[in-house]
């Protein structure tokens, strides 16, 4: 897999409530990512890649809901692994991050932790591919775009820096969820999208996202005196 970034961010609700929203997004010259790799829930964020094994994104999520920690849980799903060497694990949860790279990833491979956020890639051009993914999204953590539009961003800075070196496959994909602890909400289906089959998957990602945006609104708007 290519390269994906994870975020914790908190937030006050409509009733002044202490909320907290996490989000994951991906992109890999390979089809069908948002299979493999993203991975969140209220609890939240974890991305699994490398040589994937599907297993550590979603026993990681049970892991979380269960109450233990990200390192906790993450770091015992890898000495749990045999492929531990070729796996990259990362992501975030109420209050802390992690993120781990073995030593047998394919080259360019490393991660970059912040203070809410994680970024992990692998068979990049360069380091400069995570660099400017975290950079992008740092700029923007404060701004107003929703998360989703941000991820997008994120991944587009990385894209831009070079992503994922395999020029020859022309076939990618690229993925994002976004998820809050808002017990009661409206969450927008929008969250939650994926291009499984793409030349050109961030920038799709992007348009769907936003046409997914205003189809979502107008429904609203349309039903608003029903609700």
């Amino acid at each position: 897999m290519t390269f994906s970034i994870c975020v914790r961010e908190r937030y006050t609700d409509d009733d002044g409530g202490d909320q907290v929203r996490y989000g994951v997004a991906v992109t890999t010259r390979l089809p069908g990512v948002g299979t493999l790799c993203p991975f969140a829930s209220s609890d939240g964020a974890v991305a699994t890649q490398s040589l994937v094994n599907v297993e550590l994104g979603r026993k990681g999520i049970e892991y979380l809901a269960d109450g233990l920690a990200v390192d906790d849980a993450l770091e015992a799903l890898l000495n749990a692994d045999d492929g531990k060497s070729q796996r990259q694990l990362h992501g975030v949860d109420a209050d802390g991050t992690f993120a781990f790279s073995g030593d047998e990833c394919n080259d360019w491979y490393g991660h970059v932790v912040g203070e809410n956020y994680t970024v992990a890639g692998n068979l990049l051009t360069g380091e400069d591919v995570v660099d400017d993914a975290a950079a992008a999204y740092e700029s923007a953590a404060h701004g107003d775009a929703p998360l989703a539009e941000r991820l997008i961003d994120a991944l587009a800075a990385g894209h831009a820096a070079g992503g994922d070196k395999r020029e020859d496959l022309e076939v990618q994909s690229a993925a994002l969820q976004v998820t809050n602890t808002e017990d009661e909400t409206d969450d927008p289906y929008y969250n939650d999208l994926r291009i499984d089959a793409s030349e050109t998957p961030v920038a799709d990602l992007r348009e769907t996202y936003e046409t997914a945006k205003r189809g979502y609104e107008a429904v609203i708007a349309k039903y608003a005196d029903e609700r």
